[in-house]
């Protein structure tokens, strides 16, 4: 899937084509781009042939066959025909590469955004605790844990005691 009505306001070659990368949604979280999730890492552009780099989520993301096709689907709608995506593993994806927009969306559609810094970008130092996750619904801040594994395995499951809402936690990785 991808987001329709693309105009170009660039002038290169190379951010033409990020922006049209940039409109293909995730398949799982269709209110974020790839963009946005932070796994569209690298556009290039050469004698007419374009080649985009993406990371997963994590190395077994079910929705990068999906996520291969629509940028090849949204490169063929802008005329580009010799299109390749490469899946890239290391550095592996952390949600430190989202989008401080994409983490908004998150909230506006109901998954608390990830808060804090992954282990990756930890240095020497105090170690921080996450102490609660914040209610998308209603934020409050007295919320459980129900399982770390919700709906994918990026995200957990959790619970507002105060709404009673269960509601996704996009875990930090």
């Amino acid at each position: 899937m991808y987001i329709s009505d693309f105009e170009s306001r660039t002038a290169t070659p190379r951010q033409k084509a990020w922006d049209i990368a940039a409109t293909v949604v995730d398949p799982e979280i269709p209110v974020l781009s790839i963009a946005d999730l932070g796994i569209l890492r690298d556009v290039e552009v050469r004698d007419g042939k374009v080649k985009v780099t993406i990371t997963p989520t994590y190395s077994g993301c079910p929705a990068m066959d999906a996520i291969r096709d629509d940028v090849k689907t949204a490169f063929a709608k802008e005329g580009y025909q010799d299109v390749e995506v490469d899946l890239v593993l290391s550095p592996a994806w952390t949600t430190d590469w989202m989008t401080e927009q994409g983490k908004q969306k998150l909230q506006e559609y109901g998954i608390a955004p990830p808060t804090g810094k992954s282990h990756a970008a930890r240095h020497a130092g105090p170690i921080r605790l996450t102490m609660a996750v914040k209610c998308p619904q209603c934020a409050s801040l007295n919320t459980k844990e129900l399982t770390r594994f919700g709906s994918t395995s990026c995200k957990a499951l959790y619970v507002c005691q105060d709404c009673k809402e269960p509601f996704d936690y996009f875990k930090v990785l």
